[in-house]
Formats: structure tokens, C-alpha cells, sequence
């Protein structure tokens, strides 16, 4: 698929992207044999989440966001109310733009059952085009988080570990 393909179909792609990150947690648990997951989806992205994942009374309310790799996106907007759920995160998959295929991961968040730092000292988030005169307004619940707020993670691995800690380690019985 070439470039301006993505750009065309980019609600379809962070869709599959989704999909197959969720899959990809799932499969790692599979093959470690820890305690299963379950997975809720938000219909309205409103509230700052896009899924919710829990294992083990561990419930993560994630915003997923996607860059190929190579993208010079520097930050990404988030919603503020991710700080009002119990152990919200952002988790930002870098992705190859011909196979999907996960490269790394950036994690913005605390530890499992830890609420995530607060947002309202960031920049606030600003609309992407102007109104009648041209002024861009603020959105005041949107703010933003650069890449030097993220810690780097390398695997699905790593990013099970950071979601669910020490439960990542528990066999299923």
C-alpha cells in the first residue's frame, strides 16, 4: 500500500492496529500461560480511553496512538479525563508502514493499580484548523504529551510488564 494510502485509509488502519495489539497481548499471555485478559471497548473516544484491559484485578484504561516508523510526529494530544481512571496510560505503537508489524512502543503511565500523573500542567491541545478569522482555539480538554514524556519499550513483552507488573509473572493454576 503506498503512503497516501495510509492517509486515506487511517481510520481503518488504527483500527487493525488496534486489533492487533490487543491480539498481540492476548498471544503473549497465551504462550506464557498467564491469568487471561478481558477487554472492553469505548464507543465514544471522550473520556481519554480507547480500550480497557484487565487481568487480574488489574483494570488498565488505555489510549492507544499509532506512528510509522520514521514519523517525525514529536507529540500526540490526549485527553485529560485518562487521568480520572484508576491506572490509565498511553501507549504509542510504532508500526512498518508495508507489513503493520509492531516495531516499539512508547509508555506514558504509572505502575498497575496506580493512577496515571496529572495532565493539567501540560500544554493544552489546540483545534488543527482555525475558526472564521483563522485563530486556532485551545480544546481545553486535550492536552499534550511529547516524546520525551514516554519511556521506550522494545516488545509486547515489555509492554504486558508495564501494564500489569508483577501479575504478568502469576501462571495460570
Amino acid at each position: 500500500m503506498d503512503i497516501a494510502q495510509h492517509s486515506i485509509h487511517s481510520s481503518y488502519r488504527e483500527m487493525v492496529l488496534e486489533h492487533l495489539f490487543v491480539g498481540e497481548v492476548m498471544r503473549y499471555r497465551w504462550r506464557n500461560q498467564l491469568p487471561h485478559i478481558e477487554m472492553l471497548k469505548s464507543q465514544v473516544d471522550n473520556s481519554g480511553y480507547d480500550i480497557v484491559l484487565e487481568a487480574n484485578a488489574v483494570m488498565r484504561h488505555i489510549q492507544l496512538k499509532t506512528s510509522h516508523v520514521g514519523s517525525a510526529a514529536a507529540r500526540v494530544n490526549v485527553n485529560k479525563d485518562l487521568a480520572l481512571k484508576p491506572s490509565g496510560c498511553v501507549i504509542w505503537m510504532f508500526f512498518d508502514q508495508q507489513s503493520l508489524e509492531f516495531d516499539h512502543f512508547l509508555w506514558f503511565g504509572e505502575g498497575p493499580g496506580e493512577p496515571l500523573a496529572s495532565l493539567k500542567n501540560l500544554k493544552i491541545g489546540m483545534h488543527t484548523k482555525g475558526n472564521a478569522q483563522g485563530v486556532k482555539g485551545e480544546r481545553p480538554n486535550i492536552r499534550v504529551l511529547t516524546k520525551f514524556a514516554f519511556t521506550r519499550l522494545e516488545s509486547i513483552a515489555d509492554v504486558v510488564h508495564k501494564l500489569f507488573g508483577e501479575h504478568s509473572e502469576m501462571p495460570l493454576a
